[in-house]
This record gives C-alpha cells, sequence and structure tokens, in this order.
C-alpha cells in the first residue's frame, strides 16, 4: 500500500455506465489504503446486484459503504445519500483511510461535491390528493415549473416518481432557511472516457453477460417476494424492461435490444450530466479508459496527494 497524506478530502471516480469506474476505483483504494462510497441509488438495495451492476466480486478485501444497506422495495433519496455520504467521508477518514467516492449518478455526484442544501421531506398526503388529480403531462409542468432544469429527468418518466419530485421540490420551497448548506469537500475528481463506439460495445457485452447470469431471475425473485411492478418499475431501465419481459410484454430477443438501445440512451444523459457538472465548477480529470487507467489515475493523484510524513 503506498501511504499518502492527502492535501484534498476526496478521491472521485466517475463515468458512464460500463466505463470501468469500479474496477479502478478498487485498485486505487488497495493502492492507497482507500475506502470506497457508492454514488448509486439502487446499490442501497440488498437483493439488487445484477440489475444495479453492483459487481460485488471486483471488491475483494475493500471496504465499502451506502451497498446492501436496506431491504428492496423500499425508497432512497438524495436527501438519503447526501447524509449516508457525509457520515461515511468521516469515520473514514476517522480511521486514517481515504474516501473514495465511485459511481455514475449525476445528480448524487453533485450532491457530494457541490453540497446541495437539502430539506428531508416526509410524504404529504394532502398534496398527493390534489396531484392524484392531475394527467402524467399536468404533473410534468408542475415539476418544470418548481424546479426549471434542475430536476433528474428520470423523474419524468414515471408518475410514481414525477409526484414525489414535486413533493419534494414543494417541500424545500417551504423550509428553505431550515438547514444551512453542508460544507463542499475538497476533492480530486477522475472520469473515464471512451470512444462512443467502444462504450457501446462493452454496454452490449456486459449487458448480455448480465441477462445470462441472472438479471431475469433476480428480477423474477423480487417480485415473488412481495414487490409489485409498479415498484420494480421505479428501481430503472433494467428492472422496468426485465419486468416487461417477464410479464409477457416481450420475448427474450426484445429485451435485449430495447433495453440496450435504452442504457445507450442513458449513457448519453450521464454524459451530458458530467458536461454539466464542469461547467458548474467541478473539474474533472478525465482518462482514456481504452489505455492503462491506473498508471493514468496515479499520474492525477500524484498532483493532488503528497507523500506521508515520516
Amino acid at each position: 500500500m503506498t501511504e499518502t497524506k492527502a492535501q484534498n478530502d476526496l478521491l472521485v471516480i466517475l463515468g458512464g455506465t460500463a466505463s470501468g469506474k469500479t474496477r479502478l476505483a478498487v485498485a486505487l483504494a488497495e493502492e492507497y489504503g482507500g475506502e470506497i462510497i457508492s454514488a448509486d441509488s439502487r446499490q442501497v438495495f440488498r437483493g439488487m446486484d445484477m440489475g444495479s451492476g453492483k459487481d460485488l466480486h471486483e471488491y475483494g478485501a475493500v471496504p465499502y459503504h451506502l451497498i446492501d444497506i436496506l431491504d428492496a422495495g423500499g425508497e432512497y433519496s438524495v436527501f438519503d445519500f447526501q447524509r449516508g455520504f457525509f457520515r461515511a467521508v468521516a469515520e473514514i477518514t476517522d480511521r486514517g483511510a481515504v474516501p473514495i467516492l465511485c459511481g455514475g449518478s449525476g445528480m448524487y455526484l453533485d450532491a457530494a461535491l457541490r453540497g446541495y442544501r437539502l430539506v428531508e421531506v416526509p410524504h404529504n398526503a394532502a398534496l398527493r390528493d390534489d396531484l392524484a388529480s392531475l394527467t402524467d403531462a399536468e404533473l410534468v409542468n408542475e415539476l418544470r415549473r418548481l424546479k426549471p432544469g434542475q430536476h433528474n429527468s428520470t423523474d419524468l418518466l414515471d408518475r410514481e416518481r414525477t409526484v414525489r419530485a414535486i413533493e419534494i421540490a414543494r417541500g424545500e420551497a417551504e423550509n428553505c432557511s431550515a438547514d444551512e448548506r453542508p460544507p463542499r469537500l475538497r476533492s480530486t475528481v477522475i472520469g473515464i472516457r471512451w470512444e462512443r463506439d467502444v462504450l457501446r460495445q462493452r454496454i452490449t457485452s456486459r449487458l448480455k453477460e448480465r441477462i445470462d447470469n441472472g438479471m431475469i431471475e433476480e428480477v423474477q425473485r423480487l417480485h415473488e417476494s412481495g414487490i409489485p411492478w409498479e415498484r420494480l418499475d421505479y428501481y430503472g431501465l433494467e428492472y422496468r424492461y426485465v419486468g416487461a419481459y417477464l410479464r409477457g410484454e416481450m420475448d427474450r430477443n426484445d429485451l435485449t435490444q430495447r433495453l440496450g438501445s435504452a442504457i445507450h440512451n442513458f449513457a448519453k444523459r450521464q454524459g451530458n450530466w458530467f458536461r454539466r457538472m464542469e461547467r458548474h465548477g467541478i473539474a474533472i480529470h478525465w482518462i482514456d479508459g481504452a489505455g492503462d487507467v491506473i498508471e493514468q489515475a496515479r499520474e492525477i493523484i500524484r498532483g493532488s496527494y503528497l507523500p506521508a510524513e515520516s
């Protein structure tokens, strides 16, 4: 293990789906004495492994945080993530280890790096009753009015998510002075970038591997455990499309083609969000995924960390 004295509080490894970010984060954690914090809204749930791309086999003995902390079927918000993230950073730092944030969710990464001031918003039964009479299009318009250009685009794809996003936006507006903004951490941010055609091939190959190795069976088990299809749809593309396949709405070939296309489009949106982060002041050091990613990352880290004092 290479000992370091951190000038920065946090090392961040980000990238699109199938970019290899987990493997790089683990390698750096092994080299620099780090612990990994997952920035993923689904990896927190136990039993959601293949569909969330958890890849726990890659971690080895490296400690990780915000993975397998809740039973599947529940909810996990950006507020929950931010609270857990800052708690994990404090625990890891107290142990003298290096916190390594790893993920591809732009909103979660932003909440960590830019220190969004978030308010815990409980369910509002009266508001939900009022929203129940609105059409899906009217709900989307209301969310856009409340948070123009700032919300997660996936909140527009599912009625339940849109209702919850409106609920949170109104709750935040009503409690705008309730909490102070959390501190912004000093961070070194490394992003993995691939040529578009190569990344498409990696996404396709990874999807086929996940389907062949139990993703369909995983979704079936989750449904049989009592999680309704509508709730599984809430957990994202893999669960939504596999659920449709299991309900007989498409065949296996359609599943592979349509889910693959949806994931490719999602990867484009991830790239757009990373560019948005850069426009808002987050300095991302991009490395070439086709090259020696570990050595490229070392070069960047050498500029952000000093040798440990003897």
